[in-house]
């Protein structure tokens, strides 16, 4: 590609991106949904001005490792162990029941291979606690105690999305579905997380060490950019999708990170913020791209609208994601009225979702039809979610 070109596709991408997602903001819809949309507007569906070519893909993949940084940042281990055995139940309902039903549905309803199947379920376990979070800070209710078992559940959903995402990768990658490679990635992103983040937080007090002697700007964005990106490459080499090397670099260097047998490490509180002050712009800047490739990716032209099989598999795979996620939160021992919002806050994918479906579509397992209807799942969720959760606290929050 001529590089004026590329110049001209990597504008149109930040611009597209920033004006969407503004737009999504003022309508109350998460900004992902608009730089999703943005993607479908300047690719090959509507304006065709921007192609998803192999360099765009690769800045896509430095956005979503950073995303997963931010992720991993934000992750507040404490909050878990707070919110105790409902957030584990919440948890493990909510990740279980759609995976479950996600692959029987496209296995033996939609005759889909037992790969793409997998990849499927995978998706629908998904928990976006950004957009969950956002929205319960919304209706003030962050600390309630619905509130703080949905946040506790959507931590650990999060590492149980890394766990399944690390086993599709390597399923992707040997092209078959294989116990004995799956116990050994297991126990190689085991390893990974166990000591990643403490080689990760030992070297965060040696960037804090520089940052207070070196008096030239941008020691700490870039020190903890290529930390990022070492991990990235370590978590490759051990396996893993290198996405999950970002996980672990933002779960070390997040305000309180616990190490095996209950020992914990502080971090400074100044040192935290000033991380999360100075990488924002950049993960800001990098994220975007990432969603807006998923919309290049998508060719709407090329889908059968009147297709039976599209429109079975999407209400079918809407249905699943929806009632999936309440039954974790059925389980627990709270008032009916308590459960079922915390059914309905599990229920956005938003960018979790999309990491699931993009790690498909880059293994071209996920294509065509089912692609979009899996794309359209999460949009749909996403968008509608945090208007269900405020109409319901307006009409039933006096029972809560």
């Amino acid at each position: 590609m001529e590089i004026e070109v590329f110049i001209l596709q990597f504008l149109a991408i930040l611009l597209a991106a920033r004006v969407m997602g503004e737009i999504a903001t003022a309508l109350g819809a998460p900004s992902v949904i608009g730089e999703l949309i943005a993607g479908i507007i300047i690719g090959p569906s509507l304006l065709g001005w921007v192609e998803a070519n192999e360099v765009i893909h690769i800045l896509a993949e430095i956005g979503v490792i950073l995303l997963l940084f931010e992720i991993g940042l934000e992750t507040d281990v404490g909050r878990l162990l707070d919110a105790g055995g409902k957030a584990v139940t919440v948890a493990i309902g909510g990740f279980i029941a759609p995976l479950v039903l996600g692959f029987a549905v496209a296995h033996y309803l939609f005759d889909q291979s037992l790969l793409i199947s997998l990849f499927i379920g995978g998706t629908l376990t998904a928990t976006s606690i950004g957009i969950t979070a956002r929205t319960l800070v919304d209706v003030n209710r962050q600390n309630s105690a619905e509130g703080q078992i949905t946040l506790g559940a959507a931590v650990l959903d999060d590492v149980f999305g890394v766990i399944l995402l690390a086993l599709l990768y390597e399923f992707s990658v040997t092209g078959e579905v294989n116990l004995a490679n799956a116990t050994k990635v297991l126990v190689f992103v085991s390893a990974f997380f166990l000591l990643a983040p403490v080689l990760a937080k030992l070297l965060s007090f040696v960037i804090s060490y520089l940052d207070q002697r070196i008096e030239n700007p941008g020691t700490i964005p870039v020190a903890i950019v290529s930390l990022v990106l070492f991990f990235a490459w370590l978590a490759h080499w051990f396996g893993a999708p290198e996405l999950l090397g970002g996980f672990a670099a933002g779960l070390a260097l997040s305000r309180r990170f616990f190490l095996p047998f209950g020992l914990a490490m502080q971090s400074k509180l100044e040192f935290s913020r000033k991380i999360e002050s100075q990488m924002k712009p950049i993960v800001q800047l990098f994220t975007p791209i990432f969603f807006v490739t998923v919309g290049l990716s998508l060719d709407l032209r090329h889908i059968d609208w009147g297709s039976l099989f599209f429109w079975g598999l999407s209400l079918t795979l809407v249905t699943v994601a929806i009632f999936g996620k309440f039954t974790g939160a059925l389980l627990i021992n709270e008032p009916l009225p308590r459960r079922i919002v915390i059914g309905m806050a599990m229920v956005p994918r938003g960018e979790v979702g999309l990491i699931f479906a993009g790690l498909g579509s880059a293994a071209g397992l996920l294509i065509g039809d089912v692609y979009t209807a899996l794309i359209i799942v999460i949009a749909y969720t996403t968008l509608l979610s945090p208007f269900w959760i405020k109409q319901y606290y307006r009409r039933f929050g006096r029972y809560l």
